[in-house]
């Protein structure tokens, strides 16, 4: 991607290093142990150290674009997906409200409840924010063997994709334990990143072979490949993403035309 003349997006917060808070870390149960052993009563200590973790993790976390490379990096591809969907909205007589993204690392508590890690990025709706621990990249070039930029960038394009689920009402839809829908709502969300990926290319913020990495990426993340690569075998019923064709045909219909109209998936007969 040629991000080097795009604006920085403010609209970060960036909580890494901050730890959880409400929470005692390794470092405090080390610290319990090492008490017993010296006499002094642990259950003391730890009550101690939560109450220092918490002071400590609970503290005002930064706004504003970070510095670093991957801080830059995640901040620029926010404020493309401001820029898209800001113009989006006003053609048809709306105001786009921008989401914050939240950088976090481990852990992280959110309006939603707690997120790990492990879970991916995700988007809460309850208080519009994205999170993502940025280690998720590693596993994205390694685990998933979907490497680039651009593959990093649909990530947050997608997770995008979900707010505007929010500010147009889609979220309404959802049920718990309800798959069908899921699947339609993460798909929308896929060709709303793709919807944003035709403006970007548009803006020539695309280098050649920046969408084969983001075909790759939605190809990597699909429930059928996901379950055939941890349990051995595929089952439909339980999808909550769509699969990888799936996901690839949806993100291709946005980005063909850049028109989020397109992206009614649950209008559409065959997904």
């Amino acid at each position: 991607m040629e991000l080097g003349d795009q604006r920085a997006s403010g609209n970060v917060e960036d909580r890494r290093g901050m730890g959880v808070a409400g929470g005692v870390g390794i470092g405090g149960v080390v610290i319990a142990i090492i008490a017993a052993f010296l006499g002094f009563d642990p259950g003391q200590v730890l009550n101690t150290v939560q109450s220092v973790e918490t002071q400590r993790d609970t503290r005002e976390a930064p706004k504003g674009a970070p510095t670093d490379e991957m801080g830059q990096f995640v901040s620029k591809v926010l404020a493309s997906t401001e820029d898209v969907w800001t113009a989006i909205f006003r053609a048809n007589g709306r105001e786009y409200r921008a989401p914050t993204l939240v950088l976090y690392e481990g852990g992280v508590r959110s309006a939603c409840g707690m997120g790990q890690t492990a879970m991916g990025p995700f988007y809460c709706p309850n208080d519009e924010k994205l999170y993502i621990d940025l280690a998720f990249y590693n596993d994205l070039r390694k685990r998933f063997h979907a490497p680039g930029d651009f593959a990093q960038a649909y990530v947050i394009a997608h997770e995008v994709g979900h707010h505007v689920q929010k500010l147009t009402g889609t979220f309404s839809r959802m049920k718990q334990g309800d798959n069908a829908t899921s699947v339609r709502m993460e798909l929308q969300a896929d060709c709303y990143a793709g919807v944003w990926g035709h403006q970007a290319r548009d803006a020539n913020l695309l280098d050649p072979g920046d969408v084969d990495e983001a075909l790759t990426a939605a190809t990597a993340i699909g429930d059928d490949r996901l379950q055939k690569q941890s349990q051995g075998y595929v089952v439909p019923e339980s999808f909550t993403h769509g699969s990888s064709a799936q996901r690839v045909r949806w993100f291709k219909t946005g980005m063909e035309n850049g028109r989020p109209k397109d992206c009614d998936t649950f209008a559409a007969g065959t997904l």
